[in-house]
């Protein structure tokens, strides 16, 4: 991977992402390897959920990632909700690259589910595959490093196929912002970003006073005080399929909070990759941020091994406090690590696999 850590021109590395996605969106699929390629280093990384994972180079992208998307859902609609740029202050994690230009866009691919995609079975309707995807631009004017997320329970679901039990907050597909102001393609206050990232950094250090306490005490319940200093009371969560969304503090916590603290333990914080601010927007992902272990109860499941949970968070600020949040976590992954593949499984129910191993009706892993 290419170290650039200088600060780029936050327009000019818009303006990079925003070219590579009008003419990636425009590609025939056997034009895909040649758009990528000419928007990224000959080394350039791409991490992807599971079954992804790392890639590199713009030719195994096409092949393992793009490709296969665009055969199962066509035509594909990019339809953002959140779009913004910055410098990364992330330091902590041995991938971060403190100074570093990101990109990051938010929001749902749409398309006509007309064939299988990981072998979820198609359903001929539209189907929104919900994404936030970071992109790091160098000076020279090329994307160096990406990380793309996506909610691929959100489409087995929207495919009829359940993986996992009934969650705890709202099961929908999830909106953007209520301000309808997250595209920054314009320049934004300089002043506004880190004043964005100061009450995001503030409500991190509130957390950390809460996990500090209940390290000490057992008690993994926390007044509703410590929210309301840095979260307006109609706030909003939107998490991933399998835990879902939540509104206000209070159902917040009964919904999601609570249910993570109680159910997770052996909590360890890895640091972010990348963690920037725009406007009234901030966003950060990990690779991984945490690593947790399942003492059973949290989505339903069992106890389990300590295993990595990748995140992404999104934020919208509203005056001195946060509104809003959206948050990717590759549960897949997390899963996988504790013995459960849930594609296999699914794939499995369908009988797209034999439980030897055999893939009767052409199966892939």
């Amino acid at each position: 991977m290419t170290n650039t850590t200088d600060p780029v021109d936050l327009q000019m590395a818009k303006q990079v992402v925003r070219d590579l996605h009008a003419a990636l969106d425009a590609a025939e699929p056997d034009q895909i390897d040649g758009v990528l390629t000419s928007f990224t280093t000959t080394d350039w990384l791409w991490r992807g959920m599971h079954p992804f994972y790392e890639q590199t180079g713009a030719a195994a992208v096409a092949e393992v990632f793009w490709k296969p998307l665009r055969a199962a859902f066509s035509p594909v609609q990019r339809r953002p909700d959140i779009f913004l740029a910055g410098i990364s202050s992330a330091d902590e994690s041995e991938f971060a690259e403190p100074g570093s230009t990101w990109v990051m866009q938010m929001g749902h691919l749409l398309g006509l589910f007309d064939q299988p995609w990981l072998d979820i079975p198609p359903t001929r309707k539209m189907c929104f595959l919900r994404y936030a995807e970071f992109n790091r631009v160098g000076a020279d004017g090329k994307i160096h490093e990406s990380a793309m997320f996506m909610d691929i329970p959100s489409v087995m679901r929207q495919a009829g196929h359940y993986p996992f039990p009934p969650q705890t907050g709202a099961d929908h597909i999830q909106p953007g912002p209520r301000t309808h102001d997250g595209l920054l393609f314009e320049p934004q206050d300089p002043e506004a970003g880190p004043a964005t990232l100061a009450v995001v950094d503030q409500m991190i250090a509130d957390l950390v006073a809460v996990n500090e306490k209940a390290n000490a005490t057992g008690d993994e319940t926390y007044p509703y005080d410590v929210m309301a200093k840095s979260w307006t009371e109609d706030m909003i969560w939107s998490g991933p399929s399998g835990i879902g969304a939540a509104y206000t503090i209070d159902r917040y916590q009964q919904q999601h909070s609570y249910p993570f603290r109680y159910n997770l333990a052996d909590k360890t914080f890895n640091g972010h990759v990348a963690r920037m601010a725009e406007g009234n927007y901030a966003c950060f992902f990990g690779w991984p941020n945490l690593t947790v272990r399942a003492i059973g109860g949290f989505m339903g499941m069992t106890a389990g091994e300590a295993a990595d949970m990748r995140i992404v968070d999104v934020y919208r600020r509203e005056g001195d406090k946060l509104a809003e949040n959206w948050v990717f976590i590759d549960l897949l992954h997390w899963l996988s690590m504790q013995g459960l593949d849930v594609l296999q499984r699914m794939r499995q129910q369908l009988g797209l696999e034999r439980f030897g191993g055999d893939s009767p009706h052409g199966g892939s892993s």
